[in-house]
């Protein structure tokens, strides 16, 4: 019965998924328009903090002004920086169409091998 109601599902459906139903990373207001109340609560963050090695960061979103479908817009929130609040006002986020977002903590990409620190101590 599932399988057939799949099935059922795909052929309503058009082959290419609009934004706000595609699981894949996209711009923020993308991303925010695939949850109630348009993301607000919502942890998310900029997929190429993993490829610089930044785990534990995220925007706690805290409000949101939709626009176009939930393709561009407005998201304020604050942000967690390796683990540790950076403030407690809520800031504009920036870098929402600029960037791909994805929902969740950062963490380090699978196979990334940081360098180790060359420097010395002074």
């Amino acid at each position: 019965m599932a399988a057939s109601v799949q099935a059922a599902l795909r052929k309503l459906l058009p082959s290419q998924l609009p934004p706000s139903l595609s699981p894949l990373p996209g711009n923020l207001y993308e991303v925010l328009s695939r949850f109630p109340q348009d993301g607000v609560g919502q942890r998310v963050y900029q997929t190429r903090w993993g490829a610089k090695g930044i785990e534990g960061s995220y925007w706690e979103v805290t409000r949101t002004r939709l626009k176009c479908e939930g393709k561009h817009g407005k998201a304020w929130g604050v942000l967690v920086w390796k683990g540790k609040r950076t403030s407690e006002r809520d800031t504009q986020i920036p870098g929402g169409l600029k960037y791909r977002w994805v929902v969740g903590e950062s963490r380090l990409k699978p196979g990334l091998k940081l360098l180790p620190n060359t420097s010395s101590p002074p």
